[in-house]
């Protein structure tokens, strides 16, 4: 232990305790800027600047260790000046039209400044005015990069996709992509944590929410938007609203006012999914002498990015069948337009989604398996739907719950789940169980698969048949589980990965935090809709059914092929040979 006093207070601390952790201890708050917590800790602000008796020099608080006896002062004279100089020194490198930009009123930046007491910059104003393509699902905008290397870190240590990298040196030295000279050319996953971690508006998805407005002012079009699992848990929560508060079917009384024509459910598509990879997988298990396995899972555009960029032999056990937005997709511009005796190109198709990668993903070839153009046409963020519904004046929090249309408006607890880590798996493995018994197991009987840890395994016994599965989440997690299976260090039947940590609940589209991990809060919400649901396996949903029924015929027929499943070789991703 490590004696030391800190404005005044004598406090005791084990040793390699950074100053920040220490004077929290002491219940003394240093303000920080791009600190964060096991990732960043390079003191690259320095607006955590202490002054230390008998130093000349100031100490950066969050990576400098408290040493014995050590007198510490963080709100002296020569500190407090420091730390605004280095603010104001920020603010002259940085675009501040706080007005006009995307993270204004949850700005890092802007709420230090506020806190500092500036109001002003007496240095002059220097920075660079570029942005990278507006076409690009995720947009970076060089004027308002602090270079607090946030992004950098997250990325490498997190994500293990080192996408971006400091280049130039000197006054010039700034953060851009690594490697190549165009963001579109980089291998980039567009799991968007960069977005979530970056303390400012430097990065950001692009706003397609015009698009939507544009197809509901055209009275030929007839709009309808699909929910995500994920948005459930968040959606509410830049409107000051609670998860119970927060409910779909109040997200959807607010979606009507913005003048969509229906509003439905991905938890049907999700239900759908597993209807399709469960048989897929469940066909794979009856020729295990020709097939690879493990087979993944492919609902996350984000790791099938990634898989293809990072890990391309692994790409042909995929399982084929689309994520649940594509299927969405797919049956809203085939079987429910045949539904409402409508031509297939009047529909335009808006998905709600946690992620930056579904924008890229419903641009893809062979997304377009209806013949009615790619079978959705926007992609939303929750960010983006947020800023929508606020544009328009809408209060969702005095809004009565408004039912979700039908049939697609149907899902159960196994699609609700899909949104956390985990979720995915356990609902495959519930209709696998059923698919080789014919009947169905407990609801919770693979719950041991559900969890914020990284990397999960388990083994589950099917009719005698012993299944090992894996389920990883965030990229890093992803690229070690890959390393071990190519070096034959472990084996499994089945993986799922999302390439968010925690899921999509903590998708790259999600509400921003600063330093706040929001999936571990998110994903019980879903698990409590499951608990709570009577209809609990999606081979029981009655709009599946229904579906097979009047259109597709069953799982893996010819036409389910042609409208739910795809080929990951159709298309490349950057350097891909």
């Amino acid at each position: 232990m490590v004696n030391v006093v800190i404005d005044g207070k004598r406090i005791k601390v084990p040793e390699r305790t950074t100053i920040l952790d220490a004077a929290k201890a002491a219940g003394i708050r240093i303000p920080t800027l791009c600190f964060l917590e096991g990732v960043n800790e390079i003191g690259a602000c320095r607006v955590c600047v202490v002054e230390v008796e008998g130093h000349e020099r100031l100490f950066t608080a969050c990576n400098n260790p408290v040493e014995e006896s050590m007198v510490i002062h963080t709100n002296s004279k020569k500190a407090r000046e420091a730390r605004r100089a280095n603010v104001r020194m920020i603010l002259s490198e940085h675009d501040d039209h706080c007005p006009s930009c995307v993270r204004s009123g949850n700005c890092e930046l802007q709420r230090i400044a506020n806190e500092l007491n500036i109001h002003d910059t007496p240095f002059e104003k220097h920075y660079v005015s570029r942005r990278t393509s507006p076409d690009f699902p995720l947009i970076r905008d060089f004027s308002l990069c602090i270079k607090c290397m946030r992004c950098v870190q997250v990325c490498d240590k997190i994500q293990h996709a080192n996408v971006w990298d400091v280049v130039n040196t000197g006054a010039k030295t700034t953060v851009d992509v690594a490697r190549v000279y165009r963001l579109e050319d980089a291998d980039c996953a567009l799991c968007g944590q960069c977005i979530t971690h970056c303390p400012v508006g430097a990065l950001h998805e692009r706003d397609d929410t015009q698009k939507v407005l544009d197809a509901i002012d055209d009275p030929e079009k007839i709009v309808l938007v699909q929910i995500a699992p994920a948005i459930r848990t968040a959606w509410g929560e830049e409107f000051g609203m609670k998860p119970g508060e927060a409910t779909v079917t109040r997200l959807a009384a607010a979606l009507r006012l913005v003048g969509f024509d229906y509003v439905f459910d991905t938890n049907f598509s999700a239900d759908l999914t597993i209807m399709e990879e469960g048989s897929e997988f469940v066909e794979r298990l009856k020729h295990r002498d020709r097939e690879k396995f493990p087979m993944f899972t492919s609902c996350c555009p984000g790791w099938i990015r990634f898989v293809k960029s990072h890990w391309p032999q692994f790409v042909g056990q995929l399982s084929s069948a689309k994520s649940p937005q594509q299927m969405f997709g797919a049956v809203a511009k085939s079987w429910y337009a045949q539904t409402l005796g409508v031509d297939p190109s009047r529909i335009f198709s808006v998905s709600i989604m946690p992620c930056l990668a579904k924008k890229a993903e419903c641009a893809l070839p062979g997304m377009d398996g209806a013949g009615a153009g790619q079978d959705v046409d926007v992609a939303l963020t929750t960010r983006e739907v947020s800023r929508l519904i606020r544009s328009l004046q809408i209060q969702p929090q005095d809004l009565a719950d408004e039912e979700l249309d039908m049939p697609l408006g149907v899902g159960s607890g196994a699609g609700a789940i899909f949104g956390a880590t985990g979720g995915v798996m356990e609902a495959a493995l519930r209709s696998a169980f059923f698919l080789v018994t014919g009947k169905n197991p407990e609801p919770d009987a693979f719950k041991s698969v559900r969890g914020m840890d990284g990397w999960k395994e388990a083994t589950f016994d099917i009719a005698g048949t012993a299944l090992k599965v894996a389920v990883v989440n965030g990229l890093g997690n992803a690229d070690k589980l890959l390393a071990a299976l190519d070096r034959g260090d472990v084996r499994y039947d089945f993986v799922e990965v999302m390439a968010c940590p925690g899921g999509c609940v903590g998708g790259g589209g999600q509400p921003i935090h600063d330093r706040v991990e929001m999936a571990p809060q998110r994903a019980p919400t879903l698990y409590d809709i499951d608990r709570g649901m009577e209809l609990r396996f999606s081979h029981e949903n009655p709009s599946i059914l229904a579906c097979y029924q009047q259109f597709l015929g069953a799982p893996l027929s010819e036409k389910a092929h042609r409208l739910l499943h795809t080929t990951y070789h159709g298309w490349k991703m950057p350097g891909e040979k």
